[in-house]
């Protein structure tokens, strides 16, 4: 593992923008997409003259192979240190087929989330005209579909005590929330609805659990300190259905642990693709970037995965480093593949284009270099040359 640059370091690169980026590559095709992320990174500070450099860490199956835990204390110390973080996916067959498994993956990005506080999962949802044909939703359902899930970390039951009998007759998960945890996220939430259409929807279970009541109790409490947003609310159940029946409704969607991985979940389906996704995890001092996709231990090594997910992540990463820019050139990047189809195999199965070669278009757009015209056979045999 490389040490990151010192003080000292960072005075070679005065009157540039140097930052601190731990990656985490994680398990099965998490090194190939994270590593297309790097290189837009890269095409990034070339045009723009910033410096990002890299720590690689271990995380998940790949750091139990070679440590014996999910999350080295190595890897805690260099991501607390660093400016922003960048994940790729942890995940292996051997753990997923055994849930008796004492130490799974899963474990490790809990864990960081836990012990750097990332509080608040950032996780917009948005299509894309040219890939509506992918979608289950109906195309007059996709149109104008842009919102963002605001969902809660490191509270709730994935943290509370876990109980059960030796005989496996009974079970509990303990499901706590404190004022201030609801406090924390639900100010970035309002804050970012100000910015946009001024509309907040909390979801929760006011009507059964005893913390969703506490959220809500908090949560209007709060909007009288943000009047121009109106403040809605949902029942989870109900808003699974609409964001089916009607995405383009919401805005801001503010909501516990449990409920947001599931109704983000939900969402991911509308855009077609679950490799055009991106997300952030923000803390008091740290944030973490990732695409909302798993493992895909099937497609490793294969060049084929959606590298989109992760480079859209490095587009917040580069927000959340108040680089708005070069965050914006690197969204116009993703989408001028996307109108020009060149997407990989979960969007087209059989004229699809590489994880590389995706990859590689995209830091020539970034560059400058894209005319318009294409050198077809270039691209398919795997380069980027643009004339």
């Amino acid at each position: 593992m490389n040490n990151i640059k010192d003080i000292a370091t960072q005075e070679k690169f005065t009157g540039n923008q140097f930052f601190t980026i731990a990656v985490i590559p994680g398990d099965g095709i998490g090194p190939e997409v994270t590593q297309q992320a790097v290189l837009v990174l890269d095409a990034i500070a070339q045009k723009f003259g910033h410096h990002f450099d890299y720590t690689y860490c271990l995380m998940g199956a790949d750091a139990i192979d070679k440590t014996g835990t999910p999350l080295p204390e190595e890897t805690i110390s260099v991501c607390s240190k660093s400016d922003a973080i960048l994940f790729g996916a942890i995940g292996h067959p051997k753990y997923d087929n055994d849930p008796s498994a004492k130490v799974r993956p899963e474990q490790g990005l809990l864990m960081l989330r836990q012990r750097l506080q990332l509080f608040a999962n950032i996780r917009p949802i948005a299509t894309y005209p040219s890939l509506h044909h992918l979608s289950p939703l109906k195309g007059k359902q996709l149109i104008d579909v842009d919102f963002i899930i605001y969902r809660e970390l490191t509270g709730g039951i994935y943290f509370g005590e876990k109980k059960s009998d030796d005989a496996q007759t009974w079970a509990s998960d303990e499901c706590i929330y404190t004022k201030e945890q609801v406090e924390r996220i639900a100010h970035l939430a309002f804050k970012a609805a100000r910015q946009r259409k001024k509309k907040l929807t909390l979801v929760d279970k006011s009507n059964v659990m005893e913390t969703s009541k506490l959220w809500r109790k908090v949560v209007k409490d709060m909007a009288l300190q943000y009047p121009d947003v109106e403040l809605n609310f949902l029942y989870v159940d109900n808003a699974a259905m609409q964001i089916i029946l009607n995405p383009k409704q919401f805005d801001i969607i503010l909501t516990e642990n449990l409920f947001g991985d599931i109704i983000s979940d939900v969402a991911s389906i509308i855009s077609g693709s679950l490799g055009l996704l991106p997300s952030s995890s923000i803390g008091i001092s740290n944030a973490l970037f990732e695409p909302i996709h798993g493992s895909y231990p099937k497609a490793a090594g294969k060049d084929i995965a959606n590298p989109l997910g992760s480079i859209l992540s490095v587009a917040m990463m580069l927000e959340h480093l108040k680089l708005f820019k070069e965050a914006k050139l690197v969204r116009d990047a993703v989408e001028w593949t996307i109108q020009n189809l060149f997407v990989t195999k979960d969007i087209d199965p059989v004229n699809f284009y590489f994880t590389s070669t995706v990859g590689e278009l995209i830091t020539e757009y970034i560059h400058g270099r894209v005319t318009g015209v294409f050198n077809q056979e270039n691209v398919e045999l795997r380069k980027s040359t643009i004339i």
